[in-house]
C-alpha cells in the first residue's frame, strides 16, 4: 500500500467539459490539488461534436459561477449574456479560455482515455482499510497505459460517446450493426461539413426529442436547396400532439418554436411523420435500407437513417468501484426517484448534490449528464451545482455541500426523451427558464 497519504494526492477529474472544468474551478478555488483526464485532443470534445447547433438560452445561463470568478480575474470579458451561443462558441469563448489559465492549464491531460478505476492493491471484492486507500485512475493514450493515484474520483465524462441503438427494445436492431456505416448517432451538420451525404438523399430521422426536431427542420432547409431529398422522421410513440412538444414556451421561445416547425414540417408535407414504429431490424439491399416493425410493418428504403435516440453512461471502466446504481435510471437509487423521466420533467427536478450523488465507494461521484444515467432531463445549471456541491464534500465543507445555491422554477413542458445538451447553468440571480440538457 502507498506510503503517500491520500489526502495529499490530486482529486481526479475525468472529462473537460462544462461541468468538469466547472469542477476544476471549484477546487482550484478551494485549493485542492486535481487532475483532469480528458480522451480528446481538446477541451470541450463532445460539444465539438454538435458545435454547428445554437442552444435554447443566452450565454448568461451556459456558464459556472466559480468559472466566471476565476476568468475575470485574468481579464477575461464575458460574451453578451443575451445573445445564444452555439456549442462551438461555448468551447471556444468559454472553455478553452477557462482551461489556459495558470490555475487549470497544467493539470489537463488531452488525449487520455480512462480505461479502468480501482483502489490500490485491492478489487471490488475486498474490504482491506478500502476507504484509506488512494484510487488508481488507469489511462490510455499516445505514451501508452499509465496509472495515476488519486484520493478522489468525480467522473464527468458524460454520455455522448455511448449514443442509444435505433432498435426500440435498448439493443440494437437485428441488422444495425451491419448497417452502421449509413447511420449517424446525434445530430450530424447537415447543411454544411455533412452536406454531401445528406443532400438528395433519402434521409430517416428517428427518435421524438430536441434532437430529431432540430435535424429535420435543418434537412428541410437542405432539401430546399437539393431537392431530391426527401426527409421520413420515425418515432416510437403513437400519434400524439406531444410528439411536437409544446409549441408556445414562454420561457425558452427558441425550445417552443422547435415543436412549432416540426408540426409545421409534417402538416405541410415536406416532413413524413411515422408514429408508433418501433424498429426491431433494418433490411439492406439494392435499393437501400427498410425499417421494419416487430409487427411485419416497413418503411422505407432510405439511403441514409439519422438516430436522435438520445444517449447512456459508460460503466465499463468503473467495473471495480463500488457503485449503487437504480436498477432501471442507472443513477444513484438516492437520486433515481427525483429524475425519473416517467415521472418528471426538466424543471420539476430538485436541484441536488453530494449526499444524493453518493455511492458506496468513498470519495467517488459521478456529476453531470453521467450522474443522470438513462434520463435525459438534467440542467447544465444542476450539473454546476453538483460540482459545486461534491467538491465541497471532498474539502471537508459539508455545510457547503449540504447548502442548495441553485432555484429553478418549473418550466411547465415535459423532457424529450432524446433531448440534446441545451444547457441551462445558475447565475448570482435565479435562473429565470430551464431545458433540457
Amino acid at each position: 500500500m502507498s506510503t503517500t497519504p491520500p489526502n495529499d494526492l490530486p482529486v481526479a477529474v475525468l472529462g473537460a467539459g462544462p461541468v468538469g472544468l466547472a469542477a476544476a474551478a471549484h477546487l482550484s478555488e478551494r485549493d485542492v490539488p486535481f487532475v483532469i483526464f480528458e480522451a480528446g485532443e481538446s477541451v470541450g470534445a463532445s460539444i465539438r461534436h454538435w458545435g454547428h447547433v445554437r442552444l435554447f438560452s443566452p450565454w448568461r445561463t451556459n456558464m459556472d459561477r466559480a468559472a466566471q470568478r476565476l476568468l475575470k480575474a485574468h481579464g477575461w470579458s464575458s460574451p453578451n449574456p443575451a445573445a445564444y451561443p452555439t456549442g462551438t462558441d461555448i468551447v471556444e469563448k468559454y472553455l478553452t479560455p477557462l482551461a489556459r489559465l495558470d490555475a487549470i492549464a497544467p493539470h489537463v491531460l488531452l488525449g487520455h482515455r480512462v480505461i479502468g478505476i480501482t483502489r490500490q492493491g485491492v478489487d471490488k471484492l475486498r474490504d482491506d482499510d478500502r476507504g484509506d486507500r488512494p484510487f488508481i485512475v488507469t489511462t490510455h493514450g499516445s505514451a501508452g497505459t499509465t496509472r495515476t493515484p488519486a484520493r478522489a474520483v468525480i467522473d464527468a465524462t458524460g454520455t455522448w460517446l455511448t449514443p442509444n441503438p435505433v432498435g426500440a427494445e435498448g439493443i440494437p436492431a437485428i441488422g444495425e450493426e451491419q448497417t452502421a456505416g449509413r447511420i449517424s448517432y446525434g445530430i450530424p451538420d447537415v447543411l454544411d461539413a455533412e452536406r454531401d451525404r445528406y443532400a438528395d438523399r433519402r434521409v430517416a430521422v428517428v427518435g421524438s426529442g430536441h434532437s430529431a426536431k432540430h435535424v429535420i427542420r435543418e434537412l428541410s432547409l437542405l432539401a430546399e436547396q437539393a431537392p431530391d431529398t426527401t426527409v421520413t422522421w420515425i418515432v416510437r410513440r403513437g400519434e400524439d400532439e406531444r410528439v411536437f412538444g409544446n409549441p408556445a414556451d414562454s420561457r425558452l421561445p427558441e425550445r417552443g418554436k422547435l415543436g412549432a416547425d416540426a408540426h409545421r414540417l409534417v402538416s405541410s408535407g415536406q416532413v413524413r411523420l411515422e408514429t408508433g414504429f418501433r424498429i426491431e431490424r433494418t433490411d439492406v439491399d439494392e435499393s437501400g435500407i427498410v425499417l421494419v416493425s416487430p409487427e411485419g410493418r416497413t418503411v422505407g428504403p432510405f439511403d441514409e437513417i439519422i438516430a436522435a435516440t438520445g444517449f447512456r453512461p459508460d460503466f465499463s471502466f468503473l467495473r471495480e468501484v463500488r457503485l449503487d446504481l437504480d436498477p432501471w435510471v442507472e443513477s444513484t437509487r438516492a437520486l433515481a426517484p427525483l429524475i425519473d423521466p416517467n415521472v418528471h420533467s426538466c424543471g420539476s427536478v430538485p436541484p441536488h448534490g453530494a449526499t444524493e450523488l453518493a455511492h458506496p465507494e468513498q470519495g467517488f461521484y459521478a456529476i453531470g449528464a453521467k450522474s443522470y444515467g438513462r434520463a435525459p432531463n438534467l440542467l447544465l445549471a444542476t450539473g454546476y451545482e453538483q460540482a459545486r456541491s461534491v467538491v465541497a464534500e471532498l474539502a471537508g465543507d459539508h455545510a457547503a455541500a449540504a447548502r442548495v445555491e441553485l432555484v429553478l422554477p418549473a418550466s411547465g413542458s415535459t423532457c424529450g426523451v432524446n433531448a440534446q445538451p441545451e444547457p441551462e447553468a445558475p447565475q448570482p440571480e435565479p435562473a429565470t427558464s430551464a431545458c433540457c440538457g
